[in-house]
């Protein structure tokens, strides 16, 4: 099977790096959002991205070509009628994602693979709904651009020769493919994430250090360019949340209650402008924040 087409449902943060580094790789894009506003941000991120790509010279096409492989809209049926692969980001609620699913396994063609870019849930609660189980992955991109793995990790129904096809692709999109032998909530990097969140955390919400003294500490430590909190402002403190309060542990629950805070501030993190930190400077990158 050869991928041409390929459909991207919801066109957040993550959503519009993959569409956009598919329609750099050559693909034609449909990208998909019930929210006209998200389509715009959506175009605004893309064109910022790009110009930062162009200054580097790590785009060979003009900015404008590159776009015009891409079609934004609120239809789903015209995000999908000609699609070879969809890659769903919708957000992270299992209730909304099954609604997705059961829309599109109705109204994709017959040959259309389906991949789930879930962060925390598993295929195998998905892939049912889609009424293609055997079609059916988990595909999960990270960054994109600066963290290229992308995580390739089947449920028990699925078709064993979707995983070299998957794999070509994620090669095709200059990304690292892993591949995760069996389900595993949080897939191999966020399982290792998770546990540095959840560690700071437990710092902060027990008051044992700050917010900036905990970032510092790692920071300094591992020669890193952010700490935790400044890692949780860039996935999204939304899903982080999701994550979180899904958790049983004590001090999952007291770290979930105060992300809730900030979440009910309308402070979701870098891509609302403020988090943990402020955007789009955050104290993080001054030059005297670790002195």
């Amino acid at each position: 099977m050869e991928i041409k087409n390929v459909c991207i449902l919801g066109a957040g943060t993550l959503g519009s790096r993959v569409a956009l580094q598919a329609a750099i790789s050559g693909y034609q894009i449909g990208i998909f959002d019930i929210h006209e506003k998200a389509l715009t941000d959506s175009f605004q991120v893309m064109k910022g991205i790009l110009l930062q790509l162009e200054k580097a010279e790590k785009i060979q096409e003009p900015i404008e070509k590159i776009l015009s492989r891409i079609h934004f809209t609120t239809e789903m049926d015209k995000a999908v009628n000609q699609a070879d692969i969809i890659n769903e980001s919708v957000t992270e609620d299992l209730n909304i994602k099954l609604e997705v699913w059961r829309k599109i396994g109705e109204i994709a063609p017959k040959h259309t693979i389906f991949t789930t870019n879930t962060s925390y849930l598993l295929p195998s609660h998905l892939a049912e709904a889609s009424g293609r189980a055997e079609k059916f992955c988990a595909f999960h991109f990270h960054d994109v651009f600066y963290a290229r793995v992308v995580d390739i990790m089947p449920h028990p129904g699925t078709d064993p020769s979707l995983i070299p096809l998957l794999e070509d692709f994620g090669k095709s999109l200059n990304q690292v493919p892993v591949l995760v032998k069996k389900e595993n909530p949080g897939y191999i990097f966020n399982s290792m994430l998770i546990a540095l969140i959840g560690a700071a955390g437990k710092l902060l919400t027990g008051e044992v250090a700050s917010i900036e003294d905990i970032d510092k500490s790692w920071m300094v430590n591992f020669h890193m360019p952010m700490g935790p909190f400044g890692i949780l402002d860039s996935i999204g403190l939304d899903t982080a949340w999701h994550v979180t309060k899904s958790r049983k542990d004590t001090a999952s629950k007291d770290f979930a209650s105060l992300l809730k805070t900030y979440i009910d501030q309308g402070k979701l993190g870098e891509k609302s402008g403020a988090g943990f930190y402020y955007y789009p400077n955050p104290e993080y990158k001054r030059h005297d924040f670790l002195n």
